[in-house]
């Protein structure tokens, strides 16, 4: 499981860093938030293999953060975390598309068995999550694969992370500062050179008019109609 990349939303900063060590010893890199609107901001600036998010955290909550979240086709696997106890808190936490629920207290063991249990799941041969761009193109998010009409091509790491970026927000500028926070990683160094190489060769696969230079601002990709 080592390199495995999580997200973690909780607001108690003392349980926050215990979680997060724990698991960093394990071999996972966990990218934290403590609010629900800052996990926004980084369930779309990176591609994780789990979600760990707690339910009370201020702005938006975790039961209405996942169910946006799914509602955009986000099918990364998660786990709520919370000291919330009723069965219609059970229940609510399963219809907003969580895969388990984790009442605290809880010991780390338990956390660490349940989060190895789902990634084992998730990442079985069976599992996909595929969008369609339209014209008769498909993108695997997982392989990283894009599926046209002319054939299959396999995209590069940071390619597919910024195809995935452009798919999550469509429509929107995307600034050069947010690319990078998303395509390069600490203690990475941001290459303009290399962001115009991917532009260049998701233009080629996907056409010209479907990714648009914003001047000094930044991208934006057009979806197909």
């Amino acid at each position: 499981m080592n390199g495995r990349k999580i997200l973690l939303l909780e607001d108690d900063a003392s349980l926050h860093e215990t979680i997060r060590e724990d698991l960093e010893e394990q071999g996972y890199i966990v990218i934290s938030a403590y609010d629900g609107y800052e996990a926004q901001d980084r369930l779309y600036e990176h591609r994780f293999d789990l979600l760990l998010l707690d339910v009370n955290v201020p702005e938006v909550d975790g039961f209405a953060l996942l169910e946006a979240a799914r509602k955009e086709g986000v099918e990364t696997p998660a786990i709520f975390l919370t000291a919330r106890e009723s069965v219609d808190d059970l229940e609510k936490g399963f219809r907003s598309g969580a895969d388990d629920y984790l009442r605290k207290p809880f010991a780390l063991r338990e956390l660490r068995i349940r989060i190895e249990t789902l990634l084992k799941r998730s990442y079985s041969p069976q599992r996909t999550e595929t969008i369609d761009l339209g014209e008769g193109v498909h993108y695997d998010l997982k392989a990283q694969r894009l599926e046209t009409p002319k054939g299959t091509v396999t995209l590069g790491r940071k390619e597919g992370r910024l195809l995935e970026l452009f798919l999550r927000h469509p429509g929107e500028i995307l600034s050069h500062e947010r690319i990078y926070d998303a395509l390069w990683e600490y203690p990475e160094e941001p290459s303009d050179d290399s962001l115009r190489t991917y532009i260049k060769k998701l233009r080629k696969l996907l056409g010209k008019e479907r990714i648009v230079s914003i001047k000094k601002q930044g991208y934006r990709y057009v979806a197909s109609e």
